[in-house]
């Protein structure tokens, strides 16, 4: 099947062929050998320039910018300072920052994540309004209080701390740095190309088309994390029915029902609560 990148960019070499191909002793356009060189480089340094990987938690080959899990945790550490800071510092509720590290702690002893060379650690943040959870590359975790008061179960709570674990194995961040840099320059490139000097809008066309590819790479990642999350917690003994909870939540907060999944990172909560279903189903029948 031709994706709607690659007709774009037929379409353009088809324009320029037909521009210029047919005028006797006219070299190429200098446009044209300039979208031609970004995207050849781009393409180019993506497959030289990153490292080929097999995840043995996705059983996915994976694209990766930073070769080595030491540099997604150095990354992850430089990165977490500033990451707490931007949300008002970690909680001052000691038994609620205990309770995130006690459940953090069991889902890492039950798990193969216990052997990675990731150095996890769960944090709760102060942030009262913001309804977040995220993992920096390496195994830095955070919740947000807004988040963690809204949680009806330590269930829950293992569901959410579960999931950005499955972002952390998964590789998920170190991935899309190279999808986005391999995306950016392809739009640049076809941005060139598309362009006759008069209006932006084949590059315009050519960034939307990056930003799909980018979002859907998210997307994909955060429904990969569901599913880890729902076998990290069935494996630490935790009910995994608990994460479709946090998913109602989550549409709470989001406004509930009718947001569409196109252009945006994340699935909506409703049909993130349809493929957990699925996947405790699978979980539970290889046991």
């Amino acid at each position: 099947m031709i994706s709607t990148f690659q007709r774009l960019l037929r379409a353009g070499l088809a324009f320029f062929d037909g521009d210029y191909r047919g005028r006797r002793g006219c070299t190429m356009h200098p446009r044209v050998l300039m979208a031609l060189l970004i995207i050849g480089g781009t393409l180019a340094y993506h497959w030289l320039g990153t490292t080929e990987y097999q995840n043995e938690f996705t059983g996915r080959t994976q694209k990766l910018a930073l070769a080595t899990p030491q540099e997604e945790i150095a990354l992850g550490l430089q990165s977490s300072p500033q990451m707490i800071r931007e949300s008002g510092g970690l909680s001052r509720d000691a038994a609620g920052r205990a309770l995130v590290e006690q459940v953090g702690a069991r889902l890492i002893a039950s798990t193969a994540a216990k052997q990675t060379p990731y150095r996890f650690q769960f944090h709760l943040l102060a942030d009262n309004q913001t309804v977040n959870a995220f993992a920096l590359p390496g195994g830095q975790i955070f919740i947000t209080e807004a988040l963690f008061r809204r949680l009806k179960s330590e269930d829950q709570l293992a569901g959410v701390l579960g999931h950005e674990m499955g972002h952390v194995v998964g590789r998920h961040s170190n991935e899309q740095m190279a999808n986005s840099r391999l995306w950016s320059g392809l739009a640049q490139g076809l941005g060139v190309l598309l362009s006759d000097g008069h209006n932006n809008t084949g590059a315009q066309i050519a960034q939307m088309v990056a930003q799909y590819k980018v979002m859907k790479f998210s997307r994909d990642d955060e429904s990969e994390s569901d599913a880890l999350g729902v076998r990290f917690m069935i494996q630490a003994g935790y009910e995994p029915e608990a994460l479709i909870g946090v998913m109602e939540i989550l549409a709470e907060v989001s406004g509930g029902a009718g947001r569409s999944d196109f252009m945006s990172s994340h699935p909506s909560p409703e049909n993130r609560m349809e493929r957990i279903r699925e996947v405790i189903a699978q979980e539970r029948a290889r046991r």
